[in-house]
């Protein structure tokens, strides 16, 4: 009946999977792209974002290699040789997933989908039809509309910068504005974080949002708090960043980085009947369906939790139900996540401020400590590790890092705490030393409440 079992609109990481798996599974798939393969992750976030923090971190290991008996003269970075090499591994990435679609059996049709009905989509006029349509087609960054706003910066746009700005201010204070204010002034920049809020990081547990600001203002960022841009004018030499307090910020950029919101717009939803929230993300239950059964979406188009691990697991269990009679529910309570800032946040399960609202009694461990590395280097920062534990149960609920590493030590607590570990059994297990992570399991008396 129809030209396809299923066809996705967008091929990026929750689209690729999704459709890779249904098609390994025997079904007649096709994904639908406008450009480029590899999405926002894989061409304007998680990777390319990722190399130059790399990029960055190296200036410190140069500094610090003198305390070990180093010496380095002469180092320079060149900004332009980053973007360039990291733009080659792009390239090559992109190649692998287009090859990945081919060996799989996936179809790529190359064009703007548009939603006809609940079977059917335009692609650049021509009319295909599935039996089951993925709208996977991701996020794009929010701009207010301001005066001047045209004369900003996005995520997008920082990661293709021909020069590295001499001063830089960026507005927001979530993910995406703390990882590139650690990467730019790390390198050198003058860099400025303009926040709505009082602090960096909303959401997260309040511990780690205070040290991450401490260490982040330690290293000559600069924060101007409550309140927000209410323009932005073009200068002889730069930019002037006017805020609601009246003061005025000069920069050679100014970058925005104030949330992400779906790309939804064009695709024909509203005609057809499927519903989105105000900012445009598609409702959808437990199971992925929009009210129109045929009709599904997963990763960020859907706005719930923005993160490339998210949609890949999402579309992979949409596919398993679907192609293989192989249902079950992904868990949401013990997502880990990371933020690649400096120092590194990783965090997974409850913060204190969320156990303390859903448990009557809980438990706090904490430890704050400088890493071994730095006795030697001189560098004055921080380690932070903390555990929040049920009371009545002993379950760890939720694991907490600032400091080097903190996202490769969180992977592996996600798995305990997703398993139920209990405190007793961290306590039981022997320490790896000498290394930071075995802080997590040293931690024996809780924090007076």
């Amino acid at each position: 009946m129809y030209d396809y079992d299923l066809l996705t609109i967008g091929a990026g990481s929750g689209g690729v999977a999704g459709s890779r798996r249904a098609a390994e599974y025997g079904a007649r798939v096709a994904i639908v792209e406008a450009g480029r393969v590899g999405g926002t992750c894989v061409l304007r976030g998680c990777v390319p974002k990722k190399l130059l923090v790399y990029g960055a971190h190296f200036r410190d290991e140069i500094e610090d290699a003198r305390g070990f008996g180093w010496t380095i003269e002469g180092a320079n970075h060149d900004w332009g040789a980053l973007i360039r090499t990291k733009n080659r591994e792009l390239e090559r990435l992109e190649g692998i997933y287009e090859t990945m679609l081919a060996n799989s059996g996936v179809t790529v049709l190359r064009g703007h989908g548009r939603v006809t009905g609940p079977h059917e989509v335009e692609v650049d006029g021509r009319t295909v039809t599935a039996e089951r349509i993925l709208i996977a087609t991701g996020g794009h960054a929010y701009l207010p509309k301001i005066p001047g706003i045209e004369h900003v910066i996005t995520s997008d746009e920082a990661l293709d910068l021909t020069e590295r700005p001499g001063r830089l201010v960026i507005i927001g204070g979530g993910y995406i504005a703390t990882e590139f204010a650690s990467i730019f002034s790390t390198l050198g920049t003058q860099t400025t974080l303009v926040l709505r809020g009082d602090r960096i990081l909303r959401g997260f547990d309040a511990d780690i949002r205070t040290a991450v600001e401490g260490e982040m203002q330690g290293r000559g960022i600069g924060f101007r708090t409550g309140v927000e841009p209410v323009r932005i004018d073009r200068l002889a030499d730069g930019f002037a960043v006017t805020l609601t307090s009246g003061e005025v910020l000069e920069a050679d950029r100014v970058m925005f980085a104030t949330g992400r919101v779906p790309n939804t717009a064009g695709l024909g939803l509203e005609e057809v009947g499927v519903h989105t929230r105000e900012n445009g993300a598609i409702v959808v239950n437990d199971r992925y369906e929009t009210q129109l059964r045929s009709i599904l979406a997963v990763g960020d188009v859907t706005d719930r939790f923005q993160l490339t691990p998210v949609a890949i697991a999402e579309a992979r269990s949409l596919a398993e139900r679907l192609y293989n009679d192989n249902t079950y529910r992904l868990r949401y309570d013990t997502l880990p996540t990371a933020v690649f800032c400096t120092p590194q946040v990783g965090t997974v399960g409850l913060t204190e401020e969320a156990a303390r609202r859903m448990y009557a009694s809980i438990r706090i461990y904490r430890a704050r400590f400088r890493p071994m590395k730095h006795t030697l280097t001189g560098r004055e920062t921080r380690v932070l590790m903390k555990l929040v534990v049920d009371g009545a149960s002993d379950r760890v609920l939720g694991a907490h890092m600032v400091g080097d590493d903190a996202a490769e030590i969180i992977q592996s607590l996600a798995v305990a705490i997703t398993c139920g570990a209990t405190k007793k059994q961290f306590d039981e297990t022997i320490a790896l030393h000498p290394s930071a992570a075995e802080e997590f399991v040293t931690m024996r008396s809780p924090v007076k409440d």
